[in-house]
């Protein structure tokens, strides 16, 4: 899963992006375009499951599931258009799977902000509109190159109607991704557009907000249905040098349950349709990242591509009765455990054991 930060300078994001990756990777100070090149950050996903499962079948490690965040330079107004450190940035994200927006909610004089105030609702609007500023330019090549083939061919006509609609679309404001249906998705699939991906909102609160429920954090800044997450990035770097137990007391202290990184990673999952299955063994146990609609063939795929060629059935357990009955053989005692063929859905938090043909 690879997820592209943007954001206004001085919204907390280098802050935030330190706290990700567990380490001072990417430079923060208070000055617009701290950030020139683009940092990318792999990050493990926290899931206390892994540990759990590991004891139960005695494993060596575990292996947790990964993100990419791919990290770029603030944008400002004009940087479809070259302005500040412009377009070239823009690019650095167009292969990102989805589109994480940091949106500054916390008030602190002594950062500035690049454009005097706190205005969350105008932060997102300034960042939309360059991105929307961006994909007109891309489809608006598209719609030029593919209006010959479109007089000749009946395909390209389709293609040339999808187009012009979606393009009229961006010129008035709108989101491409709000425009065009599952079924044009495969008309855009080679465009990359930035405004044809999911978003997910984090937005940087003070710790006195953390514990602000979503609807009011949607209301604050103007946002109806994309993914909000709050998160407090002084407190999330405040956590970096911790340990897990030190980092689980202070959470408690906090009032917290969980820190405000494992849901935005949740929230980049959930956003993108995507979950993860175990495998379990002595050697390791490991998370592997699926979409939610992934058949068991498809899921042995993400193993090995001959996996899911040769796949025949697969045995499954849920990892909480795995965890409880102690291992593979006593969850099998209390036939907890199901052979399931190549049409099985695989389900969140499934530990599966493949058999392939030879």
């Amino acid at each position: 899963m690879k997820v592209g930060i943007v954001w206004l300078p001085n919204v907390g994001k280098s802050t935030l992006f330190n706290a990700l990756t567990k380490n001072y990777a990417a430079e923060a100070a208070n000055f617009p375009f701290c950030t020139i090149e683009p940092n990318i950050g792999m990050v493990n996903v926290n899931d206390e499951r892994l540990e759990k499962i590991r004891v139960a079948v005695n494993g060596q490690k575990v292996i947790p599931a990964t993100c990419e965040f791919i990290d770029i330079a603030g944008i400002v107004e004009g940087a479809s258009k070259w302005e500040g450190l412009g377009n070239k940035f823009l690019a650095n994200i167009r292969e990102a799977d989805a589109i994480l927006q940091v949106v500054r909610v916390f008030q602190n004089d002594d950062i500035i902000h690049v454009s005097g105030n706190v205005d969350p609702k105008r932060d997102i609007e300034v960042i939309n509109s360059e991105l929307i500023l961006a994909d007109i330019d891309t489809l608006g090549r598209r719609v030029n190159d593919n209006a010959k083939k479109a007089r000749a061919n009946k395909e390209a006509a389709v293609a040339q109607a999808v187009y012009e609609r979606v393009f009229k679309d961006l010129n008035e404001w709108k989101l491409a991704i709000d425009m065009i249906s599952e079924d044009e998705q495969e008309y855009f699939d080679d465009l990359h557009l930035l405004t044809n991906k999911k978003f997910v909102y984090a937005v940087n609160v003070s710790e006195e907000m953390m514990d602000t429920p979503e609807e009011k954090l949607r209301e604050i800044i103007g946002v109806k249905k994309t993914k909000v997450v709050p998160i407090c990035a002084k407190l999330e770097a405040d956590m970096i040098e911790m340990s897990e137990q030190e980092r689980k007391e202070f959470l408690e202290e906090m009032g917290l349950i969980t820190t405000g990184l494992d849901n935005l990673i949740k929230a980049s999952y959930d956003a993108l349709g995507l979950q993860y299955y175990f495998t379990a063994g002595e050697k390791e146990v490991r998370a592997w990242t699926i979409p939610v609609w992934a058949t068991a063939p498809q899921a042995a795929g993400v193993i090995h591509t001959d996996f899911e060629k040769w796949f025949i059935k697969a045995d499954v357990v849920n990892w909480a009765d795995l965890v409880e009955f102690g291992g593979w053989s006593g969850a099998r005692e209390k036939a907890k455990v199901s052979l399931q063929g190549k049409d099985y859905i695989v389900k969140d938090g499934d530990v599966m054991l493949f058999k392939f043909s030879s």
